[in-house]
């Protein structure tokens, strides 16, 4: 009786491991091929994402590289991509940052392989036009959580902005020091893009030389942005679980990111 107790201990253990097992292996290729979790830590894209939304990134939009795979390992042939679909002009992406591939960050693609770029007077211009701004409703900006951001409380002009494409998305401006209203030309490289942040005095991207960001080529793009699955506005600590329920962004869930 005794043996066989044990040995049904000994299968039931067994049995577990290897359920554990399979579920890491599933979440690592959902993670490494369909899609892979990151959260939001800064204020460079607000009003599009906010510090504390959690969101998921489609791997396959783009093809793989060897920055698809789980710590950057060299499986994949590089540098290049495979099964490549290139990115459009709008799209939100995940990359790593040229200069150090540990980090990520998030941006919006607004220059093409071949485009020439250039800030006027708070105003991006592509390929020597000027794209669309048309101003919107003001955007109170109330992340009092961080403190390691240009941009403080308060409200700001937001703005539509709107691409050669036809995509548009939301802008705001001054919430942070705007050193980059007027910039040098850019011209885009064969086979990178150019990122900017929506909040566009408050964002470390193609235009910030001291950012490491630069031109980024397409073998560091990870994903393409696609919808928040949680959101939170930090005001509640971890240990103050009667707390988190009122912390909930509830209206930004499942929020599609355009």
């Amino acid at each position: 009786m005794a043996n066989r107790t044990a040995s049904r201990t000994s299968s039931g253990i067994a049995e577990t491991i290897k359920t554990l097992v399979y579920a890491v292996v599933i979440a690592l290729f959902v993670r490494t091929f369909f899609y892979e979790p990151f959260s939001i830590p800064s204020a460079s894209m607000v009003p599009t994402l906010l510090i504390g939304d959690y969101l998921f990134v489609s791997k396959f939009s783009y093809g793989y590289s060897r920055y698809s795979l789980p710590f950057g390992l060299p499986l994949i042939p590089g540098p290049g991509r495979v099964f490549f679909r290139p990115p459009q002009r709008g799209d939100v992406v995940v990359f790593k940052q040229p200069r150090d591939p540990s980090v990520d960050f998030i941006k919006r693609i607004v220059g093409l392989p071949g485009d020439r770029l250039q800030m006027k007077d708070g105003v991006l211009n592509i390929n020597d036009v000027p794209v669309k701004l048309q101003r919107g409703q003001d955007f109170y900006y109330a992340e009092l959580f961080r403190g390691d951001s240009g941009c403080r409380p308060g409200t700001y002009p937001e703005y539509i902005e709107t691409l050669p494409n036809g995509r548009q998305h939301q802008i705001i401006k001054n919430c942070g020091v705007p050193q980059f209203d007027n910039t040098q030309v850019f011209t885009v490289p064969p086979d990178h893009y150019f990122m900017m942040g929506d909040n566009r005095d408050d964002s470390a991207d193609s235009r910030d030389p001291t950012s490491g960001v630069g031109y980024v080529p397409s073998e560091n793009l990870v994903g393409r942005a696609e919808f928040i699955f949680f959101s939170t506005d930090g005001y509640a600590a971890w240990w103050e679980p009667w707390k988190w329920p009122f912390t909930v962004r509830y209206d930004r869930l499942l929020m599609a990111i355009r």
